[in-house]
């Protein structure tokens, strides 16, 4: 038993860090989930537990292990951790956001298939995360209407098949690595099965806060698909990528997968321009192309991390003259009942 501080909080076994398991669905169970062990795990006194308890009322914590590590105990500013920590401002009401940001209700023909975009339609395979990033635009997603059974794919696989135009699935959620790699190879192989289908995309954080969850097995159905897969990581801040991460990213390009990443401009997290120049070199050395820079989606619960658009553009432009061009990801905001993404 560890004595308790009045002013810090500590958990009553041991704040040191969990050796890791190296299966992921281990890790996954092993999440914290109390906001009390996270300050105690991040060394922050008892001061932050009101707001803490209060922001996880509305959406629940959940950090695994594996991305705690890479977080400065001690700092409550430090961007890793402002992406997971609750806090009272997220009860506040702020004009403007809301809890369906991008108006997806309206385009969900079939339980967990939401088809915005013409040539390309998105299904919710998992409901769950690894991690409950604080600003996430799907934190009042209705996930319990929207999560198929295996014989309930079949009315969206059926919208698939009876839609030339489409011609790429995109697999999310929640977050799609989250299902069991045998549930996902069968989605994947009947995707496959639909002729005029050509791509494969999938969109996770997973490889990114448990870099184990690139297995063999994941690979093994990623390789035997004809479709062109691409797998659309999300990663922040540069302190984001460390050696777990770059050894997973490299296992997916030997297998032939296009990197891309995306980010969202978050105040306190990445709202710099020497930490948006890091991030892309970093990005680009663990194999990824930066793809897009959102501005932050008005969902309630997450405006204090919003930029305003000036601030944004000015940011990117300052970027644009400190990287090459490829390394420039586009600054956009998704924007509902458009047809595409809306360059800023």
């Amino acid at each position: 038993m560890i004595t308790r501080s009045p002013n810090l909080l500590q958990r009553t076994d041991t704040t040191e860090p969990i050796a890791l398991s190296r299966g992921w669905q281990a890790q996954l169970r092993q999440a914290i989930r109390d906001p009390r062990e996270l300050l105690a795990r991040v060394g922050l006194d008892a001061s932050w537990l009101p707001g803490a308890e209060a922001g996880h009322a509305l959406f629940e914590v959940r950090v695994p292990e594996a991305y705690l590590t890479r977080i400065r105990p001690g700092d409550p500013k430090d961007p890793l951790l402002r992406q997971v920590l609750p806090l009272d401002a997220e009860a506040r009401a702020v004009p403007g956001f809301v809890d369906d940001p991008l108006a997806e209700a309206e385009h969900t023909p079939r339980r967990g298939l939401i088809h915005k975009y013409p040539g390309r339609v998105l299904l919710i395979t998992s409901p769950a995360c690894a991690i409950n990033c604080r600003y996430c635009f799907r934190r009042h997603f209705p996930y319990a209407e929207n999560s198929p059974s295996r014989e309930q794919w079949q009315a969206s696989l059926d919208y698939l098949r009876d839609d030339p135009s489409i011609q790429e699935a995109i697999l999310s959620g929640g977050d799609p690595l989250a299902s069991s790699d045998k549930r996902l190879a069968w989605l994947v192989e009947r995707l496959g099965d639909i002729g005029h289908l050509k791509r494969l995309r999938i969109h996770t954080r997973l490889p990114v806060v448990i870099p184990d969850r690139v297995d063999d097995a994941l690979l093994a159905w990623l390789t035997t698909t004809r479709l062109q897969t691409v797998m659309v990581l999300h990663i922040n801040h540069p302190r984001e990528i460390d050696a777990a991460v770059i050894e997973a990213c490299a296992r997916l390009k030997t297998a032939g997968v296009t990197l891309l990443n995306q980010s969202v401009l978050l105040r306190g997290v990445n709202d710099d321009v020497e930490t948006l120049a890091e991030l892309s070199e970093a990005l680009f050395d663990a194999g990824m192309l930066p793809y897009y820079l959102h501005v932050l989606d008005p969902v309630s619960g997450a405006a204090h991390f919003d930029v305003p658009d000036a601030d944004a553009v000015a940011l990117h432009r300052q970027l644009r003259d400190r990287v090459a061009g490829f390394l420039l990801p586009r600054l956009v905001r998704e924007v509902p009942g458009e047809r595409s993404k809306t360059p800023l």
